[in-house]
């Protein structure tokens, strides 16, 4: 025990300053705006008059992980990026409320603050659970879906309706995060770990160092209470992009088929030798694809 407190000790992570953070990573101060007494850090390109499409990070990620994609995309379309509570430079949610019923109120919230009736969605890895969620259980507010390794079937080892338990290794994030150590657990979601620059890494591991983070974190992993999907996704009628790295270490590849077998008017876009971020590893492959699905009529 002595030597566990001796190495928490040495490796201890404090929080970074808040103001610090917003100086280096925030583009404008109306970037920041306040939903239902949390205050989201938005982003929002293009041309308002034209199609939206609103982008929903994963889990430990934030809005710049969509950075490419964005600036691909906002020449034709309305290009709307939030960090979710507790996330980047969001926020934490004073309810305490990390679960998916939560996160849609709060995007539909964020839709008619800015006025839009519909959009299409684009989500990643958690946030493409949330999307497709979202589009099952609020079908006039969803004009497409674009999913990239969205979560929602169990792995092995889980179960449909329970809590997950946490290990206490991962528990103790909320005390040490050294870089390297991050590092070392995002490397195997890059098929070309190349990709996962220094500079990447510090923006990810200052993001969630931002006060609050780690704690809102581990609340969203112990509140992930899994359903069977099949019957929400089978009930999906937005046209529905699936994008897949073949790589994918963190969501199987094979779990592509279980959602173009479930969700009706849906199509895969499956990329060789990419892993479970191609929106930041691979934009270049994933891009015209995206762009022609999202602007065709």
């Amino acid at each position: 025990m002595l030597i566990l407190l001796l190495s928490l000790w040495l490796l201890w992570t404090p929080d970074l300053d808040r103001a610090d953070l917003e100086r280096r990573y925030l583009a404008a101060p109306s970037d920041l705006v306040e939903v239902q007494g949390i205050r989201l850090h938005v982003r929002d390109s293009g041309p308002r008059e034209a199609p939206a499409v609103l982008m929903l990070h994963g889990f430990g990620g934030s809005l710049q992980t969509w950075d490419a994609w964005a600036q691909g995309l906002s020449g034709s379309l309305r290009v709307i990026r939030l960090d979710l509570p507790g996330s980047g430079l969001s926020t934490p949610d004073p309810t305490g409320d990390y679960s998916d019923g939560r996160a849609i109120a709060l995007i539909l919230a964020l839709m008619d603050q800015l006025q839009l009736k519909r959009a299409s969605l684009a989500g990643h890895s958690m946030g493409g659970r949330i999307a497709w969620t979202l589009a099952a259980t609020h079908p006039q507010r969803v004009d497409k879906l674009v999913l990239v390794a969205p979560d929602g079937f169990t792995s092995p080892g889980e179960a449909y309706g329970e809590k997950p338990e946490v290990p206490v290794t991962l528990q103790l994030m909320r005390f040490t995060l050294p870089k390297w150590l991050l590092r070392l657990n995002l490397a195997p979601a890059y098929a070309n770990t190349s990709t996962l620059t220094d500079e990447r890494t510090t923006l990810y591991h200052d993001l969630m160092l931002a006060p609050g983070s780690r704690q809102a974190l581990m609340a969203r992993l112990r509140q992930r209470v899994l359903v069977d999907p099949r019957p929400l996704l089978q009930s999906i009628r937005a046209p529905t992009l699936l994008v897949w790295g073949q790589q994918d270490a963190m969501i199987p590849f094979t779990n592509a088929a279980d959602y173009t077998q479930a969700i009706p008017h849906s199509q895969l876009l499956a990329l060789a030798s990419v892993g479970h971020l191609p929106q930041e590893e691979t934009p270049e492959l994933s891009l015209p694809a995206v762009r022609d699905f999202l602007t065709q009529k």
